[in-house]
């Protein structure tokens, strides 16, 4: 964890359980295999399609920041939502 920038910002799972009803989070769930979401996720998880959503068709690159608040935006996602990363 020494290297990770925000190691503050990651949560066990037993802290993510605790939460899953508190309005200031947004849980998100984008995986290497876009199937996985439609198999099963955490209760009120948002999809994130990482080809589709998080690649410019265009630049062949990631989305930009402009694009990347609109789809959070579009995601019930926003600036009064806690910021934080589920540890695996």
């Amino acid at each position: 964890m020494n290297d990770y920038a925000h190691p503050e910002a990651l949560v066990e799972t037993d802290r993510l359980a605790e939460h899953l009803n508190d309005p200031s989070l947004r849980i998100v769930e984008s995986n290497e295999d876009i199937l996985l979401y439609d198999t099963g996720h955490i209760a009120g998880a948002v999809h994130i399609d990482w080809r589709r959503d998080l690649q410019d068709q265009v630049l062949r690159d990631y989305i930009n920041p402009a694009q990347f608040a609109q789809l959070a935006g579009l995601n019930g996602i926003g600036k009064r939502h806690n910021r934080c990363l589920l540890r695996r």
